[in-house]
């Protein structure tokens, strides 16, 4: 995984946040990604696990916040996995 790898997301306020990609992941056709908010001067980042919602026509890709909480609590515990060799120590 290309640990530069930084997409902005746009909010519904207009407000732009940069997260870095983590780790990538595809779980029954759905493609996941976990990101973390690019943490200055060695800070602990805030994780976050994203779904792709992009549809074919889509020009840019389209992420919504995983919010249900056992679809979550699955994706934490693959995404543990996927960087358990990568200096990442994710906690809920």
């Amino acid at each position: 995984m290309d640990e530069d790898k930084v997409i902005t997301l746009l909010t519904e306020d207009g407000e732009q946040i940069d997260l870095s990609v983590l780790e990538e992941t595809c779980i029954n056709g759905l493609n996941y990604i976990l990101a973390a908010d690019v943490a200055e001067d060695d800070e602990d980042g805030q994780c976050y696990i994203l779904k792709d919602r992009s549809r074919k026509e889509d020009t840019e890709a389209v992420y919504e916040f995983v919010d249900d909480d056992d679809e979550l609590e699955y994706l934490f515990r693959i995404f543990s996995e996927l960087v358990a060799d990568l200096d990442v120590d994710l906690e809920k």
